[in-house]
């Protein structure tokens, strides 16, 4: 008989949509990283701050979704924004007229890989994977 090993789900953290959220995910972030043994959480910091201010400016309603992930392979961290707006993440050539719309281009430059997954019941994940 073969034995399954069962890994723990994540912890997760949910927020309202607001004004504070980002500043609860960067410290959600932080604590993460200890937890796991991740030193440097500047870039995760950065990049969960822009995905869950994507989330509260963009959608504006329900919950956010925070989870921050350790992979086993390569001391790779995955960090995924779960909200419940259906559209989906735009990524708007450079202007610099514009006052917004530099936040995604910024993680993208950071991370080595990044996408968006749709939930079965409303909303999506955004994800991000890099090694700290």
């Amino acid at each position: 008989m073969a034995v399954v090993g069962l890994v723990p789900e994540p912890t997760a953290l949910v927020l309202a949509s607001s004004e504070r959220a980002p500043g609860c995910a960067r410290r959600f972030l932080c604590a993460r990283f200890r937890e796991l043994g991740v030193a440097d959480d500047y870039v995760g910091r950065l990049v969960v701050t822009e995905l869950v201010t994507n989330s509260y400016k963009h959608v504006g309603l329900g919950h956010i979704v925070v989870r921050v992930v350790c992979e086993e392979r390569g001391g790779v961290v995955r960090i995924e924004v779960w909200d419940e707006g259906g559209g989906l993440p735009v990524v708007r050539p450079a202007d610099d007229q514009a006052v917004s719309g530099r936040g995604l281009p910024l993680v993208i430059a950071l991370v080595q890989e990044w996408g968006v997954r749709p939930l079965l019941e409303e909303g999506k994940v955004v994800w991000v994977r890099y090694a700290p």
